[in-house]
């Protein structure tokens, strides 16, 4: 089982930055696939980066690439989504995920990851 605690949502206004957090705990998880979602009232979760257990490129939705950075420190258990030049569309909450196993593959959809962070919330204002 692995647990995963993000941090680093809050308020911020058009064209500002944030950086979450996503720190995974339990079982280890340093060639697990993990990704970043989010959410909005209404919709479906949506991919926002993905970063593979080992090896290649992450990936990015068109929607953030170019604006976010997705990265992750093996050392600490802890995958970063740094955000820049955010847009009020960028408003939802965030969920961190990971699949369990070791994997080189980019998985895109949510039904596809095992675990599940609680979210944190991103508002970026106009």
């Amino acid at each position: 089982q692995v647990q995963l605690v993000e941090s680093g949502g809050g308020l911020v206004q058009t064209g500002g930055s944030l950086r979450l957090s996503c720190a995974a705990s339990g079982r280890t998880c340093s060639n697990c696939a993990m990704g970043w979602f989010r959410q909005t009232p209404g919709t479906e979760r949506e991919l926002v980066a993905t970063v593979r257990g080992y090896g290649g490129a992450p990936y990015y939705a068109d929607s953030v690439k170019g604006r976010f950075t997705i990265s992750r420190d093996n050392a600490k258990n802890t995958v970063y989504l740094q955000m820049n030049s955010l847009k009020p569309e960028d408003t939802a909450v965030y969920y961190c995920a990971a699949r369990a196993g070791s994997s080189s593959y980019l998985y895109t959809r949510a039904p596809e990851y095992d675990y599940w962070g609680q979210g944190t919330q991103v508002t970026v204002s106009s």
